[in-house]
């Protein structure tokens, strides 16, 4: 039984010894590899903007107290009276896009007109030399970043009905919006 005892110990003791072998010699075979990184992330800008410096009026338009237009980045606010038929205002400004990103029209939303009102006025906005009288969407026009530039042009216009009934009685005072909508291009 001692025998067996120490048979049994000495048994232990090498599995003991085996595995603090096996233990170091696993680690003298695994490696830990490392990446390391330090990342600069830049800085993106969403930016299309109507150059005021850009703006001008076309020849032949009714003249407008300079008070009466108001330009920010993003938009235009103009006050015109139009006399009789013939008379308009037009003017033409760009649309630059300054950001990172490139910008796509997808739309323009042009005011609409009474069925009356549409006897003797028109409106439009012409973007890049095309015509628009109506809201229209699905549109994709590509405003490249840093540097896409456009051009817009917005006429109203006073015009002889083809039924002198159909002139206005009195003065109508009629609100007109156009806007443009973009979205970001992926690119």
């Amino acid at each position: 039984m001692k025998k067996q005892r120490n048979t049994q110990m000495l048994v232990i003791a090498v599995l003991a010894i085996a595995v603090l072998t096996m233990s170091v010699g696993f680690a003298a075979f695994t490696q830990r590899l490392d990446i390391n990184s330090n990342t600069t992330v830049g800085v993106s800008t969403w930016n299309v903007k109507f150059l005021t410096d850009s703006f001008t009026v076309t020849d032949g338009s009714v003249n407008v107290d300079s008070k009466n237009i108001v330009i920010t980045g993003t938009s235009v606010t103009y006050e015109v009276k139009l006399s009789k038929p013939g008379d308009f205002y037009e003017f033409t400004i760009n649309v630059k896009n300054s950001g990172t990103f490139n910008a796509n029209l997808v739309g323009i939303t042009l005011s609409s007109l009474t069925e009356a009102q549409s006897k003797y006025l028109t409106h439009k906005l012409t973007y890049d030399g095309v015509e628009y009288t109506q809201t229209t969407s699905g549109l994709s026009k590509t405003l490249n970043s840093t540097d896409g530039v456009a051009s817009v042009k917005v006429r109203v216009e006073y015009i002889a009905p083809e039924n002198p009934n159909d002139l206005p009685q009195e003065e109508v005072r009629i609100p007109l919006t156009a806007s443009l909508s973009y979205e970001q291009k992926p690119e």
